[in-house]
């Protein structure tokens, strides 16, 4: 088995579309988001959207298009229609794994509402709806991998064995707390045909309730590219755990023994709902083909992660998207989207 990363070519992205009784604060400026977020993706590669409805989504994305003279092609876009939670896709979608003779399967794992924290129980159910559907080529396979319980945002793999996670998330209470931090491993290392778990023990940001996902802290960009949040602040409430997490990243070692080349990406200037801060994080980008989209905070600091992970993808297109809106559902960019490899969609490959 192996475990694709994120910059392999891709068959399409999926979007899981907001509606008036999903938990978003600020419903109309999160769907102006997620419509600039899939006018960028089509340019680079399709997109299914799940949804309650389909014309209502459709009108959704036809009529903020038009206000902000986005360009949209439907062509590009497949829509599949479900109930739902929430609209999370990072976390209850599909996880792609490859076979040693290239064989394709779609694991549907466990998703509890990040521990037990929200209801879960319409999101859980979504990838097997869509699957059902026909979103997915003839030849994928589908595999139910209850009752493990797994996120998407909670691991980040170099498709070569390797795969960074934190322990407090994986080994956290109401996921799969029966387990040992070195069983949890076992079951990975099988499921995803893993070489090692480089477990990062520290890192946290203020505002996220997902336990630490490692989506939010640190991303590898190719076998031996690690790019991760550097908190520079010591008076900021996250600088210990950030600081700790940097020094264990700095002893960790790509597969042939060398030392990672670790990219920073600036922390956030603090964004608060009322007086609850936001977890904002450039590392919650999302890979494309051709391009890097990464979640903006409409600051300064914008550019210095636009820069830092242009030297990190060199041929790929850096895309900054104003995400302040998502913000408030305590996620971002990366959180909301869900990738597929080449041959897993419909759709096809562009």
């Amino acid at each position: 088995m192996r475990l694709p990363a994120e910059w392999e070519h891709q068959s399409g992205i999926q979007l899981t579309w907001p509606h008036s009784d999903t938990e978003w604060y600020q419903l109309e400026k999160v769907l102006d988001c997620y419509v600039e977020i899939a006018c960028n993706i089509i340019r680079f590669e399709p997109l299914i959207i799940v949804c309650r409805d389909r014309e209502e989504a459709r009108a959704d994305i036809a009529g903020i298009a038009s206000r902000k003279g986005l360009d949209i092609d439907f062509g590009r876009i497949s829509f599949y229609e479900a109930p739902l939670n929430d609209t999370w896709a990072r976390d209850h979608g599909g996880i792609s794994v490859y076979g040693d003779n290239g064989e394709k399967y779609l694991y549907d794992f466990v998703f509890n509402g990040w521990g037990l924290k929200f209801p879960a129980n319409l999101d859980n159910r979504i990838t097997r709806t869509v699957f059902g559907q026909g979103a997915f080529n003839d030849d994928v396979m589908g595999v139910d991998m209850s009752p493990y319980v797994l996120e998407g945002g909670s691991i980040d793999s170099d498709g070569c064995g390797s795969l960074l996670a934190t322990s407090e998330c994986l080994c956290s209470v109401n996921r799969n707390e029966y387990l040992s931090r070195e069983e949890i491993g076992q079951e990975l290392g099988s499921a995803f045909g893993l070489e090692r778990i480089l477990w990062l023990d520290h890192g946290s940001i203020t505002g996220d309730d997902t336990d630490s996902h490692v989506d939010i802290l640190a991303r590898f960009c190719s076998p031996d590219t690690i790019a991760y949040v550097q908190c520079t602040d010591p008076e900021d409430a996250d600088y210990d755990g950030l600081a700790a997490m940097e020094k264990q990243l700095r002893g960790f070692r790509t597969l042939d023994g060398r030392p990672y080349r670790l990219i920073p990406l600036p922390q956030p200037d603090p964004i608060y709902l009322d007086d609850y801060r936001l977890p904002a994080s450039y590392a919650n980008f999302l890979i494309l083909n051709g391009a890097v989209l990464v979640p903006g905070t409409a600051s300064e600091k914008d550019d210095i992660a636009r820069q830092r992970l242009q030297e990190a993808f060199p041929d790929r297109e850096i895309v900054v998207i104003d995400c302040r809106a998502l913000l408030s559902g305590h996620g971002s960019l990366h959180c909301i989207t869900m990738q597929f490899p080449d041959g897993y969609l419909r759709t096809g490959t562009l």
